[in-house]
């Protein structure tokens, strides 16, 4: 089978069969992301072993498991016996890589670990002294996986016992971009327009399991009718999975999540506590800073750094989709088709195609031409003051070390979009504003991403320095 993406991830993986040392990689990220995919086609030539967890299984299934996964990777005469504990099983798998008989370096692979370390269970420690012990000495490599991030940043990625600072490499699977989701489709001999693509990516983003529900021959209306609102629809119910799997006590991820699917433009600290009605401290900080690795919200420095704190943007597509449009609401078999034509739709659209420009913005700084310039990614409200009197709102901003910001306007249109007066007012009084309110000495450049252009008039004229289309972001 073919890897579509992951280029980055795969370079680095195999990188580590270039040497003679032994290596402990550990892979994150949300279930359906494709991390077992992954990691047994980068290493399909190299794995001598591999074990998947059991979901709620006590210890004696797990390492019945392994016992069976010891049998078919390494069949003799006699069968291997289900060791009695964690340490005996590490010692019988030492025993047969010992004995292997290869010149290509042995990769072996735990997969859904939280599963098999349950509590008490004595894996991890089990893990950590056979890695010190022995496994650190030769060269092989360890793949350890688990979709439950917080189980796997406490227990590995921030561990402090055996396997504390042991990790040679973590890697974050992240969802598709739009260029792999791109290729992806194209893989499959799907043809849709970039266009049809991004309305499909707004509502389901970039999951490979998700996109793989995407069939030949439909629009993409008639798509996520067919996967988000059919009875049988993958994601009709995939939102009340998808954090429990993920995370221990994931009521509070889903309150900060629902709070955030409210606010377009994202709230700060403060005001996410309110709002979800949880008390501060280091638990909190806990559960944005999941949610971040795991890619399902977004953290801004607002560019008034003295004045705001951190901003929180939720920029799971699913998530906000689902909350928006799926739960809790009375569907039938035309229920999107006929949505997707009302002005709900198009509100959301704005909302979602901002989230889509701010998770490809380095396909806009590619197109600005400032790759190589160092750069910060903000937003920006500011509330009419004695500073400035009108109150405007910037959802993405580039700050520059080459002496510019670049505003960067976004709209998702069927076609051409238009300047109007109206709007060319609030361009102006963004711009201004901007500088009034920041006494910024940089220049202030306005850049639109949109799906088709802009269309030239005097407005376009005056206020534009970028016209940038929907392709960019594919790029």
């Amino acid at each position: 089978m073919t890897i579509i993406g992951r280029k980055e991830e795969q370079a680095e993986m195999r990188s580590y069969l270039n040497d003679e040392k032994s290596h402990l990689i550990a892979v994150i990220g949300r279930r359906r992301v494709g991390k077992t995919f992954l990691i047994r086609e980068t290493y399909k030539e190299n794995k001598v072993f591999e074990m998947t967890g059991l979901k709620d299984a006590e210890v004696d299934k797990q390492l019945i498991n392994f016992a069976l996964q010891m049998n078919l990777f390494f069949p003799s005469e006699k069968l291997h016996d289900t060791p009695p504990d964690w340490l005996r099983a590490f010692n019988q798998l030492t025993q047969q890589l010992s004995q292997l008989d290869t010149t290509k370096k042995p990769v072996l692979f735990f997969d859904e670990l939280p599963w098999i370390a349950g509590k008490k269970s004595g894996f991890t420690e089990a893990l950590a002294h056979w890695w010190n012990n022995w496994a650190s000495q030769q060269n092989i490599v360890v793949v350890i996986c688990g979709s439950a991030a917080s189980w796997m940043i406490e227990n590995v990625v921030n561990a402090k016992g055996g396997l504390h600072n042991r990790l040679t490499k973590l890697i974050t699977l992240l969802p598709f971009t739009l260029a792999e989701t791109k290729a992806f489709f194209e893989h499959k001999n799907i043809q849709l327009s970039d266009y049809q693509i991004a309305q499909l990516y707004m509502a389901i983003g970039g999951i490979p399991h998700y996109l793989e529900q995407i069939e030949k021959g439909k629009s993409a209306a008639q798509n996520i009718q067919n996967i988000c609102f059919s009875k049988d629809g993958v994601l009709r119910n995939e939102f009340d999975n998808l954090y429990p799997a993920l995370f221990e006590n994931a009521t509070n991820h889903i309150a900060v999540i629902k709070a955030l699917s409210d606010k377009s433009m994202g709230l700060e600290r403060k005001e996410l506590l309110k709002a979800t009605g949880k008390s501060d401290g280091g638990y909190f900080s806990n559960v944005l800073k999941e949610l971040e690795i795991s890619g399902f919200i977004t953290v801004y420095e607002p560019l008034e750094k003295k004045k705001k704190g951190s901003l929180y943007r939720l920029s799971d597509e699913y998530s906000l989709f689902y909350l928006r449009f799926i739960d809790g609401k009375k569907v039938d078999d035309n229920y999107w088709l006929n949505l997707s034509q009302s002005q709900e739709y198009k509100t959301w659209c704005g909302y979602a195609f901002e989230n889509l420009c701010i998770k490809h913005v380095s396909n806009i700084q590619r197109a600005l031409g400032i790759s190589g310039v160092q750069t910060t990614v903000n937003s920006f409200l500011h509330k009419k003051n004695k500073d400035y009197e009108k109150g405007f709102q910037i959802d993405l901003l580039i700050d520059r070390k080459d002496g510019v910001i670049t505003i960067c306007e976004m709209k998702f249109y069927a076609d051409e979009y238009t300047i109007s007066s109206e709007y060319a007012a609030s361009l102006r009084i963004k711009r201004e504003g901007l500088k009034a309110v920041t006494k910024t000495n940089k220049t202030i450049h306005i850049t639109f991403i949109t799906t088709y252009g802009v269309s030239d008039n005097q407005h376009k004229l005056d206020l534009v320095d970028n016209d940038f289309k929907l392709e960019v972001l594919f790029l």
